[in-house]
């Protein structure tokens, strides 16, 4: 693509940023569309995201995303926030409006198309969540809403994870969330769970860390989701499929939180083709 004085220019603010595959997605989407437009990283520094986003306001950016650590404290600078960014907390999208950006959060529905393409189904599943940070109070939320029977929220501190539980129990209008400390696992009810490491825990370089090392664990799960897509397979992954269930890594997640955010940008629909062409180029970095 040639720049030129009409491209205009998307892209994803953070720290650190130089890590992201967020410009291939997009970068590889204006290419296949024909859009001028160009995605870039912008580094912030701590304390200056209020700077950041009046800037790219007035420079008219066509839209960005917002990664760690800046999720939360985005939301304050915006004009708009969607009802699902609001519910979950945490924005990672911003589209032009009026004075400003409307932010969304398009990580749990990419974590949901993710999900669907590989045929794992939420609704009516019995569901391990291990952590209770940010990322996977979105996942429970999500898991919440899209209908699952129960949802047992494992962490190692016990008061975070009913933190968790009760906030999105009341978001939720039922009691669907089920807190228990990591170190109990073995009261978990004797059945198959679908289970996502929704933790940091098994992110590249320390590939060999797992929050659960203990087979009696991974025999209770038929398949498990890692939000973590470096490395390629998590020890989490290889547990899982050691003990004969299915596994699965975030790449995908990532991949269709970042069309959703093309497609609220430019107005347009990207097909599965398009979808398949993109993780192909993601799956380069890897293997």
């Amino acid at each position: 693509m040639e720049i030129n004085g009409r491209t205009r220019t998307c892209g994803l603010i953070g720290n650190p940023v130089e890590h992201t595959l967020s410009p291939v997605i997009h970068n590889t989407l204006a290419e296949r569309f024909g859009h001028n437009l160009v995605y870039v990283p912008f580094p912030v520094e701590a304390g200056r995201i209020g700077e950041a986003v009046a800037g790219a306001s007035a420079l008219q950016i066509l839209g960005l995303n917002v990664t760690v650590p800046y999720k939360g404290e985005v939301i304050p600078c915006l004009r708009e926030v969607d009802s699902l960014a609001a519910s979950i907390g945490a924005v990672n999208t911003l589209v032009p409006v009026q004075g400003g950006f409307k932010g969304y959060n398009t990580d749990m529905e990419g974590l949901y198309r993710a999900m669907m393409t590989e045929g794992i189904r939420i609704a009516e599943e019995e569901i391990i969540l291990l952590g209770a940070g940010g990322a996977s109070r979105a996942v429970a939320y999500l898991c919440a809403v899209k209908g699952a029977n129960r949802i047992y929220l494992l962490n190692r501190t016990l008061e975070k994870a009913q933190n968790v539980a009760d906030e999105v129990n009341r978001a939720a209008k039922r009691q669907v969330i089920f807190p228990m400390a990591l170190a109990d696992f073995g009261s978990l009810p004797d059945r198959k769970f679908l289970a996502i490491q929704g933790t940091s825990v098994g992110l590249a370089p320390h590939v060999d860390d797992v929050v659960i090392d203990d087979k009696r664990f991974y025999k209770k799960v038929h398949t498990g989701f890692d939000l973590i897509y470096s490395p390629w397979e998590t020890r989490f992954m290889k547990l899982v499929k050691e003990n004969g269930g299915h596994a699965y890594n975030g790449l995908k997640m990532l991949l269709y939180q970042g069309i959703i955010a093309y497609e609220l940008w430019n107005g347009v629909k990207v097909s599965e083709g398009d979808a398949d062409a993109v993780y192909e180029k993601l799956k380069e970095h890897f293997v």
